[in-house]
């Protein structure tokens, strides 16, 4: 496996792994699937704003995964808190890369001036909540009913990560 940014040519493969799990997981509460164009702007917008977007490559260049982080909420007092997204391609799972790009990433923040690092879980999706807790992530609060999707009412946990800035 191999760790890398990723390059607007591997666009179409995030599109399908979000469009997938939009479809068939609760770990994003979006209902339609999203279009190459919002991908592509999504894209853009961390790279303008010099945040990082990593994929997870089998040796044929193929990407297996990617993770990123972006701002937790957009007023100027948490500017040193990001929250993050790893998503893994359905036939790719189990195979230790959220847990290699989650890895990555934290890496990544800690060159950079973030303090926390936040995860916002589906409350039964326990092998994030696992690998959350495995990395140093610290459970810090659960919000009942604060998300809907297939026809029912979804809990949504946070994990969170501090490490000092320099």
């Amino acid at each position: 496996m191999i760790i890398r940014p990723v390059t607007p040519a591997q666009l179409p493969e995030i599109l399908a792994i979000f469009n997938e799990a939009i479809a068939h997981t609760t770990a994003l509460y979006d209902y339609e699937p999203r279009t190459l164009e919002k991908v592509k702007q999504w894209y853009e917008a961390h790279i303008q704003n010099d945040l990082p977007v990593i994929g997870a490559f089998d040796e044929a260049g193929t990407l297996l995964g990617f993770a990123t982080y972006g701002p937790f909420r957009p007023h100027e007092g948490y500017k040193f808190t990001a929250e993050h997204s790893v998503y893994v391609r359905t036939d790719a799972r189990g195979r230790g890369i959220g847990k290699t790009l989650l890895t990555a990433l934290i890496a990544e923040a800690r060159k950079r001036p973030v303090h926390s690092l936040i995860g916002v879980i589906d409350a039964d999706n326990t092998v994030s909540i696992r690998l959350h807790e495995k990395l140093g992530f610290s459970f810090c609060g659960k919000i009942p009913q604060s998300g809907f999707k297939f026809g029912r009412w979804l809990d949504v946990v946070f994990y969170q990560l501090l490490f000092p800035l320099d």
